[in-house]
């Protein structure tokens, strides 16, 4: 029996597995004991991923490339060469007519780090185009945007280690018991190490993760921006803020003020649906505790205004010094076993590899010269939804689709299937 180490393909906690293979078959799975995120456990899903190379599953497998001359004719088997060949020449073709903006990649938070830098160097690199974006869009781009217009750069400025020596915990938006049960682990462990630890849940629906809380706080549906500021509100009152953690770090917060005067407990238990003094101990907690950490998901993402919702948050550890320190800062779940390794290289139509800002000419320009090449495109791209709008029109005529599959996963399903009719080449990989 032979093992091979990799990394389970569900969740975005990144679990280490163990793959038991014998005579060219998957025979079992077993978590990694030596994986920094999951050291040996695994959760229902992973623990059944070897069903997912079972026989009888196999059998609904592609295992070979597939080819049509037309929509209309069936798929035919055809040779790697061919297949490589074909979706090179006619990629080549349209940007030669119409030019690089022509084409597009569409991919996903399954792919692996490296998979991802690649099809970036692809396509803004060698194409020439920003034209690549992934379904890491329909449910990260808020945790992006809120990390950047709060903090100047797309990455979590903790990690799973904080947990264990995290005061006060603070769940917003995620039901992490239920979808990311191994690191949800993490935190049963953390409050049998330290009894003392506090556990908020912030949630309008009656959780796994909510029964565990200490303070659970039953908040009506997009009334997150409210609470926040209702906290930071009583902070300001109560002398709680970090003064001289704001002046060396932050700007701005003169102006948060000025909104937040508004926002007393009183007036946001109203909009939220919470008793005052729930709001006033939420606040005590997050800024009397030694350390607090945040954790969230898409209940603060999925939201016209899900950016806000995830600044009012990093506003709070920024306003206390909660940040920076072991067991403390903003920490954003990721649905997707990638997303993020995903955003670190580029993996979205308005993003460079290494975290470099599109829009600074000096950050192109050192993508550029890593690349070798004379210069990147300065526009974005088409975003996930303007792509396939893009493709329906005829201004996008063709779209590599990787490790995803839009036709069930986005919204507006009739959009997707007219986009897919009307676009000249689609490679699904």
């Amino acid at each position: 029996m032979a093992e091979t180490k990799s990394t389970c393909c569900y969740c975005g906690v990144g679990c280490g597995v163990v793959i038991e293979h014998e005579a060219g078959r998957i025979t079992s799975v077993k978590g990694d004991p030596d994986h920094p995120a999951n050291f040996g456990r695994l959760c229902t899903k992973g623990a059944t991923l070897h069903l997912s190379a079972a026989p009888e599953t196999q059998a609904a497998r592609a295992l070979y490339p597939e080819l049509r001359a037309s929509r209309d004719e069936p798929l035919q088997r055809v040779s790697w060469d061919t297949a490589l060949d074909t979706a090179a020449e006619k990629f080549a073709a349209i940007i030669k007519e119409h030019g690089p903006d022509a084409v597009a990649i569409y991919g996903a938070g399954q792919l692996l780090t490296e998979d991802y830098y690649v099809f970036n160097k692809l396509m803004k690199g060698l194409i020439g185009s920003n034209n690549l974006d992934t379904n890491s869009r329909l449910c990260m781009s808020s945790a992006v945007a809120g990390y950047k217009l709060s903090l100047g750069a797309d990455a979590p400025p903790c990690s799973y280690e904080d947990i264990a020596h995290t005061k006060a915990l603070f769940i917003t938006g995620s039901n992490t018991a239920f979808a990311h049960p191994i690191a949800f682990r993490r935190v049963e462990d953390a409050r049998k190490a330290n009894p003392d630890m506090k556990l908020v849940v912030i949630d309008p629906r009656r959780t796994d993760t909510a029964e565990a809380a200490d303070l659970h706080l039953a908040l009506l549906p997009g009334t997150d921006i409210a609470l926040y500021n209702a906290m930071l509100h009583v902070m300001l009152w109560e002398g709680w803020i970090n003064r001289d953690y704001v002046e060396a770090h932050t700007e701005g917060f003169d102006a948060l003020k000025k909104i937040v005067r508004e926002y007393s407990p009183a007036m946001a238990a109203t909009i939220c649906g919470l008793d005052k003094k729930a709001i006033e101990q939420a606040a005590q907690l997050f800024a009397t505790s030694p350390a607090t950490m945040s954790m969230y998901c898409q209940g603060l993402n999925q939201f016209s205004f899900g950016t806000h919702n995830n600044s009012a948050l990093i506003n709070l550890h920024l306003a206390t010094g909660q940040i920076g320190k072991p067991g403390a800062g903003p920490f954003s779940l990721t649905g997707q076993p990638n997303a993020m390794g995903g955003r670190e290289v580029g993996g979205l139509a308005n993003l460079l590899s290494a975290h470099r800002d599109m829009a600074n000419p000096a950050h192109r320009a050192e993508v550029a010269a890593l690349w070798g090449i004379d210069s990147v495109p300065e526009t974005p791209g088409k975003s996930a939804v303007e792509l396939f709008q893009a493709l329906k029109s005829g201004e996008v005529k063709a779209v590599w689709i990787a490790c995803t599959n839009p036709a069930q996963s986005m919204p507006d399903q009739s959009l997707i299937d007219e986009a897919l009719k009307a676009a000249e080449f689609v490679i699904v990989q």
